[in-house]
């Protein structure tokens, strides 16, 4: 008899539950403590060159080699709010799982995005990394800032703000499980965001 597939989270959200966003807000609230910085320069260095590797896909273009930088089962979060919350109760710009990043990626591969047509050059600039340590001893938390200019359609605008990343020790690398881009106008009319942050 053959065993039963495991879920495949490019095809279901069955991660997406009680249990993560408990973990999720859990994870992202007071996690941003000098008792937990990691002060090892070679260790803070590893992950700056994470972040900057993640930016420099991104404004390539290079979505399938962005997107293997995240584990299997992740998300992607926008807040709305300037203290982000909870997810489950407050509205926010974004917020993907694994399916839905798949989604959107084969979306802006189609040539269909109206607001993709042209295609958006970005350049991002990533600075002030920090890293702590996490809940798990697994686990690092990321801070970034950045500034992402984003030219478009004859205009040129630009997006800043701060990033959270929870970064989780898995199969012998460094895996992305979520990733919170802290927008510094997030509760403003922001132009659609066709891009990936």
């Amino acid at each position: 008899m053959n065993a039963p597939k495991p879920p495949d989270p490019s095809r279901s959200s069955y991660y997406v539950n009680d249990a993560l966003y408990c973990e999720l807000i859990a994870d992202f609230t007071d996690w941003q403590d000098d008792t937990q910085a990691v002060n090892d320069a070679a260790v803070r260095d590893e992950f700056r060159r994470l972040v900057e590797r993640e930016a420099r896909l991104l404004d390539q273009l290079r979505y399938d080699d962005w997107l293997a930088m995240y584990a299997p089962e992740c998300v992607y979060w926008v807040p709305s709010t300037p203290h982000a919350g909870d997810p489950r109760r407050e509205i926010a710009v974004m917020f993907d799982d694994r399916r839905r990043l798949e989604d959107r990626i084969y979306r802006l591969r189609t040539g269909f995005a109206w607001s993709q047509a042209p295609q958006s050059r970005t350049v991002r600039l990533i600075s002030n990394v920090e890293v702590f340590a996490g809940v798990r001893d697994n686990a690092r938390m990321l801070r970034s800032n950045f500034i992402i200019n984003e030219f478009w359609d004859k205009e040129t605008r630009t997006l800043t703000g701060w990033a959270g990343h929870r970064i989780v020790h898995s199969g012998g690398a460094w895996k992305i499980t979520a990733k919170q881009i802290n927008l510094l106008e997030c509760d403003q009319a922001i132009r659609n965001l066709s891009i990936i942050l």
